[in-house]
């Protein structure tokens, strides 16, 4: 008999729920181990990784990677970490050619249970508006900018970002302590979370 957390991502990988609001069909991306100390909890698979099925194998995840310091062969170790995004499958685009929301479906159907099968995690990275909604909720602040500057409130268990896309380069520009600060303290908790 499989283990609970492998049933849970099979079901996982099966899932239909939002099939007719899917432009590239169903593609759930989601990598979890019991034994994963650091869970990266994004806001959803754009059109690279839906092809790929690999997730953050993109540009966001090249800028995440070097916030992270981490290898490709460190970042993709399932034994440490875990990959949890709001939601599973690419959402299509919206108007403006933006990425659209995370189907809320997704995290609705799963991630409670998801979340009681990683007894491990230390530590979990909100990245961008809709995970930090998801798993801080009135805990934050009134703007993601005011949320990734309190970053300390939420530790030592939750660290929030900005979503790494291209569109985050202006941000860091006009935000200059989020390298200075947020940075070496992430690239510190994260790799003190990973080396155990």
């Amino acid at each position: 008999m499989s283990p609970p957390l492998d049933q849970l991502l099979s079901e996982i990988r099966r899932c239909r729920l939002c099939v007719p609001h899917l432009p590239l069909g169903p593609r759930p991306i989601v990598r979890a181990s019991r034994r994963a100390r650091l869970l990266i909890a994004g806001q959803a698979p754009g059109t690279r990784v839906h092809a790929s099925g690999i997730p953050w194998q993109d540009r966001s995840g090249e800028r995440l990677r070097q916030w992270l310091d981490l290898s490709p062969a460190q970042f993709y170790d399932e034994r440490g970490i875990a990959i949890v995004p709001m939601g599973f499958c690419y959402p299509g685009r919206d108007a403006r050619g933006g990425d659209l929301p995370p189907r809320p479906e997704c995290a609705a159907a799963w991630h409670h249970r998801l979340m009681a099968l990683l007894p491990a995690v230390e530590l979990m990275l909100t990245i961008g508006q809709y995970a930090i909604a998801w798993h801080l909720g009135d805990a934050r602040k009134a703007s993601l900018t005011e949320t990734v500057a309190a970053f300390r409130d939420y530790l030592p268990g939750c660290l929030p970002l900005p979503h790494p896309s291209w569109r985050t380069g202006g941000w860091e520009r006009r935000n200059t302590w989020f390298a200075a600060d947020v940075l070496p303290e992430l690239r510190r908790r994260v790799r003190a979370v990973i080396e155990q």
